[in-house]
C-alpha cells in the first residue's frame, strides 16, 4: 500500500515536489499524506481534477506503474526513504521522488557530472572522451543526460572501461530519448542506472529537461562543462550547480568557436578554468571522502532519520537563503516582471531567473504569460 499511495501521490494534478515533500515531513508517510489529502478537502490548494484522481485514480495506470516497479532492478526512492541519496536532498527544488532503473546504491556514490553541447566537435567529443575515462578510473561516477553529443560520449567512455554511470532521464524511466540511444540506455541500466522523477510512461517534453538538469548538478558533487553555446541547456546544468554549492569546470576553447563561449561565459563568471582532469580530482577529492563517510554511516544504521521526517535543509548557505526570502517578499501575490523584481531586491537579472524557476519547479512561484510572476496561494 505504501507503494501505490505514492504512485497516486506523485501522478496527482497540481501537487508540485516541494508540497508533497512539505507534507511528507509533516505527515510521516506517504500513505498518511493520502488519507489527509482524501478527507480533508482544503488540503494543498488542489483542483477538482486533482481531487477526482485522488478519490478515484486510474487503476490501471497505478497497475502498470506497480509492474514496472515489479520488474528487477526497479525501485521507487522517495523523501522518507533512508536510501534517498544524501546530496541530492540537499538542494533546493529536490524531487520528492526518484524512478530507479539499476543500481540504486550508485546514487550514493561520488560522482562527477559532464555536460555539455548536442553538437559536439570531434575535439570536444575526444576530450569528454579522454576525462570521463580518466574520472572514471579515479573512482567517480560519470552522471549526465544521455542527450546526444556531450552526454553520450560520457555515458560510453565510462562504459568503455567498466565504469559506473548514471543517466538522468527528462521521461518516465521505462522511455529513451532520444530513441537512437535504445542500446546505450539498456547498458546504462546493467551497470549503472537510469533516474527519472517522471512516472512511468511520462514522454519528454521541453519543460521536462530544465527540470532534470537540476538532478543531474544536485546528484554530483561536481559538474564539468565540456563545450556549450550560449543558449545551450548545459548552461542551466551548471547554474543549478552554483546554486546548489557545487563546484563547476569548464573547458576552455578557440575565442572562434561558438561551442567555447559557454564554457568562457561560465569562466567569467566564476567556474574553474580545468586543462587537466587531476585539478577536478584534487579539488573533489575531499568532498568524495565526506560522501563516503555517510555512506558508511547508513549502512552501519548509524544515520540520522530521514528527512522526510525532519525539517527541510536549504540548498546552501544562509545568504543564499536571505536572497530567496528578499525575493519572496518583493513578488507578492501581484503580477511582477523581471525588471520590477530587480528594482526591488537589488539581484540581478540572471540570479533571479535562475532563482525564479526553482521556485517556480517547487510551486511556490506561478509564472505568467509575458515573462511576469507571482508568488503560488497556499491554504
Amino acid at each position: 500500500m505504501a507503494m501505490e499511495a505514492w504512485l497516486i501521490l506523485l501522478r496527482t494534478p497540481g501537487l508540485g515536489p516541494a508540497a508533497l515533500r512539505q507534507l511528507i515531513s509533516a505527515r510521516g508517510s506517504a500513505q498518511q499524506v493520502l488519507q489527509h489529502l482524501r478527507s480533508n478537502k482544503a488540503a494543498a490548494d488542489l483542483d477538482d481534477e486533482a481531487r477526482r484522481w485522488l478519490d478515484a485514480p486510474d487503476r490501471a495506470r497505478i497497475d502498470a506503474d506497480l509492474a514496472w516497479l515489479a520488474e528487477p532492478q526497479h525501485q521507487l526512492l522517495g523523501w522518507d526513504d533512508s536510501d534517498y541519496p544524501s546530496l541530492l536532498r540537499e538542494i533546493q527544488g529536490a524531487p520528492a521522488a526518484l524512478f530507479v532503473a539499476g543500481d540504486a546504491s550508485l546514487l550514493w556514490m561520488p560522482q562527477v557530472a559532464i555536460v555539455g553541447s548536442r553538437s559536439a566537435s570531434d575535439g570536444g567529443l575526444a576530450i569528454t572522451r579522454r576525462f570521463a575515462r580518466a574520472l572514471t578510473n579515479a573512482g567517480f561516477v560519470i552522471t549526465s543526460g544521455m542527450a546526444d553529443g556531450i552526454d553520450a560520449a560520457a555515458h560510453r567512455a565510462a562504459l568503455d572501461v567498466q565504469g559506473r554511470t548514471l543517466a538522468v532521464l527528462g521521461t518516465g524511466p521505462d522511455l529513451v530519448y532520444p530513441r537512437k540511444h535504445h542500446a546505450l540506455a539498456g547498458e546504462i541500466a546493467a551497470s549503472g542506472a537510469l533516474v527519472s522523477e517522471f512516472p512511468p510512461g511520462t514522454p519528454g517534453k521541453a519543460e521536462h529537461f530544465p527540470r532534470r538538469n537540476r538532478i543531474i548538478s544536485g546528484l554530483a558533487l561536481g559538474t564539468l562543462v565540456v563545450e556549450a553555446s550560449l543558449k545551450s541547456g548545459s548552461l542551466i546544468t551548471a547554474r543549478y550547480a552554483t546554486e546548489q554549492g557545487r563546484e563547476v569546470f569548464a573547458i576552455p576553447g578557440s575565442i572562434n568557436s561558438p561551442l567555447s563561449r559557454g564554457c568562457h561565459q561560465l569562466i567569467r563568471d566564476g567556474a574553474r578554468l580545468t586543462e587537466t582532469v587531476d585539478e577536478i580530482i584534487d579539488d573533489l577529492s575531499g568532498l568524495a571522502a565526506t560522501l563516503g563517510d555517510r555512506l558508511r554511516l547508513r549502512l552501519h544504521g548509524e544515520s540520522a532519520a530521514p528527512a522526510a521526517i525532519a525539517a527541510e535543509t536549504p540548498a546552501a548557505g544562509g545568504q543564499r537563503d536571505a536572497d530567496y526570502r528578499r525575493l519572496l517578499d518583493a513578488l507578492g501575490h501581484e503580477q511582477a516582471d523581471l525588471d520590477t523584481l530587480t528594482e526591488r531586491t537589488g539581484l540581478d537579472a540572471a540570479a533571479l531567473s535562475s532563482m525564479l524557476l526553482l521556485l517556480e519547479l517547487d510551486g511556490e512561484v506561478v509564472g505568467a504569460r509575458g515573462g511576469r510572476y507571482m508568488r503560488k496561494v497556499h491554504d
